[in-house]
């Protein structure tokens, strides 16, 4: 069996983008791999986040994995940093990635505009996530579009490890959906569906209740033309909400477009569908808030295997590149 293998940060509250553009597909890849997802919460050090927050952040993103629909039975689910081997890891590789490499990360360009005054663990967060990767030796890794160049500097990284002290880490494949890998924010369709970016009515969240839902789709822009077709270079709202409707039915969203004459129609659908799709993730959430210490169980569980599982790959990284057993 192939081993799957993704994150999450826990420094905002799933929206709707993590959940068709990553979750959906967890969910479905736990049935026919060996699957391990943790909260990354040493990635969320990097934004200097408040301890408290972090702490409660780091809580609430497992429950909700959870409630989106992971298994612990039969999924891993763990947090980053109650496995040590994680830093250690990713420290042999900062040893094996170069300078050039990761200033050329997109991310931290677009984070780190004043790099003189950013944090050093902005600048070699895609190490650290290479470390994530290669520790448990996956062969699939589930992300969103806008992490596409960090994958590659995993898999450009277990090249070179191999080819310089021997086989060892498992080259990892991108696995990103076709439709809505990236989907948009509701009121700035240039740009994707972020928590981090302050837009309450673009955003939607996976336990947002159906009033709220209803409220920002109706609310979503358009355009001025009124023609109902999927153009996501002349019409990228339009195309948005398309290609949303299209996710929660299994269509495509020249299908979806095909079916409609008004956007009134249209987003009146799609906050129905939208509605519908998140029903089960707001009942799961909602029981489990209720019994904390199930939350508290899978954690312990999860950093148990995670650990099992990464302290024989680190010692083994560690051995080939000459450090003391």
């Amino acid at each position: 069996m192939q081993r799957v293998l993704s994150g999450v940060q826990p420094s905002g509250d799933f929206h709707l983008g993590n959940y068709i553009g990553a979750f959906r597909q967890w969910v479905a890849d736990q049935e026919s791999h060996d699957a391990f997802y943790c909260v990354v919460d040493l990635h969320a050090l990097t934004e200097g986040i408040d301890p408290a927050y972090l702490r409660q952040k780091t809580f609430e993103a497992v429950r909700n994995l959870l409630a989106i629909g992971l298994d612990p039975k039969v999924s891993t689910i763990f947090v980053q940093s109650q496995v040590p081997e994680h830093p250690r890891l990713s420290w042999l590789l900062e040893c094996t990635a170069t300078m050039g490499e990761l200033r050329r990360m997109t991310q931290f360009k677009a984070k780190g505009r004043s790099q003189e005054s950013s944090r050093v663990g902005l600048f070699t967060y895609p190490v650290l996530m290479a470390a994530d990767i290669l520790l448990y030796k996956a062969n699939r890794v589930p992300v969103g579009d806008d992490q596409r160049q960090h994958l590659e500097l995993a898999r450009e990284l277990a090249q070179r490890f191999n080819n310089r002290y021997g086989e060892l880490f498992v080259v990892p494949e991108a696995a990103i959906p076709a439709v809505g890998a990236r989907v948009l924010d509701l009121q700035h369709p240039e740009r994707k569906m972020s928590k981090s970016v302050e837009s309450p009515l673009g955003t939607i969240g996976v336990l947002d209740d159906p009033d709220e839902i209803d409220r920002k789709v109706k609310k979503a822009v358009t355009d001025t033309d009124g023609e109902v077709r999927y153009a996501p270079d002349e019409k990228p709202g339009l195309a948005n909400l398309l290609s949303l409707l299209a996710v929660a039915t299994g269509r495509t969203p020249q299908d979806v477009a095909a079916g409609y004459t008004r956007y009134g129609d249209l987003k009146r659908d799609l906050a129905e569908a939208l509605v519908d799709l998140l029903r089960p993730v707001r009942e799961r959430a909602a029981s489990l808030a209720a019994e904390p210490v199930v939350v508290e169980e899978v954690l312990r569980a999860g950093a148990a295997r995670a650990h099992e599982i990464a302290s024989v790959t680190y010692a083994q990284a560690a051995e080939a590149m000459g450090l003391l057993a």
